[in-house]
């Protein structure tokens, strides 16, 4: 059934004064706060993680200059207030390192919300009924979104290469002081064996002096006792000759 026209005209005028409100609140809002308020990139966007402005924020006359930004930011805040009230289907959503694009839906008022985000901060919003542009424009906010991630993506890359590399060098540097350790008691050991050695072949060839004189001096023992046996033994019966 149809409405009347005083009817969808009251229905129009509310809805135009809460947009108009929500992007003067969004304008009117410091830079700082407005980076705040904005949605977490890097993980699904949180339909309801957003508070809304209050009131007191609005200002009853814009300058023309607060106009003119307030035109500028309009559908980024009527899409931040979308989110904050849950009215939202978001139809598709891609992510490269910290950069992201979104497609959402607003079934009311059959309009897709195209956006281009990055660390954690809105960059671009395309609002549009048309299903496909809206859908041209986020392959193509998507396409840059890889595009833009290349060099994040290698830095990346580099960082955890350069990482790597430093853990290898540590665990090498650490490898290179135990075997210097064991080196330098290796060093240490073996002085203490060769002069062990030479302590031992010296006194093995003391002994050996030693036992040559020892053998010396038994032959010459022998020499004598066998004198001595020839003269106590000599006339007797079987002496030996």
């Amino acid at each position: 059934m149809k409405q009347s026209n005083p009817l969808r005209r009251a229905v129009l005028s509310a809805a135009v004064l809460v947009l108009v409100q929500g992007s003067v609140a969004w304008a009117g809002m410091p830079v700082e706060a407005a980076q705040d308020r904005a949605p977490v990139a890097g993980s699904r966007p949180s339909l309801g993680s957003l508070t809304p402005q209050p009131a007191s924020a609005v200002p009853s006359a814009p300058s023309p200059g607060e106009q003119a930004q307030s035109s500028a930011q309009g559908d980024v805040a009527t899409l931040m207030q979308l989110i904050h009230d849950a009215q939202l289907v978001e139809l598709r959503t891609t992510y490269n390192a910290s950069y992201g694009a979104s497609l959402f839906f607003y079934p009311p008022e059959m309009t897709y919300y195209v956006v281009l985000f990055q660390d954690k901060h809105f960059w671009r919003v395309i609002r549009s009924q048309d299903e496909t542009r809206a859908e041209a424009i986020y392959a193509d906010f998507a396409r840059q979104t890889a595009q833009l991630a290349d060099v994040e993506i290698r830095r990346t890359q580099l960082e955890a290469q350069k990482a790597f590399i430093e853990r290898v060098i540590a665990v090498s540097e650490d490898r290179a002081r135990r075997l210097q350790a064991d080196l330098a008691i290796a060093r240490t050991q073996q002085a203490r064996v060769d002069d062990y050695q030479r302590q031992v072949q010296g006194d093995a060839q003391a002994l050996n002096m030693q036992k040559a004189q020892a053998q010396a001096q038994l032959r010459d023992l022998e020499r004598q006792v066998d004198v001595l046996q020839r003269a106590t033994e000599a006339g007797l019966p079987g002496t030996r000759r």
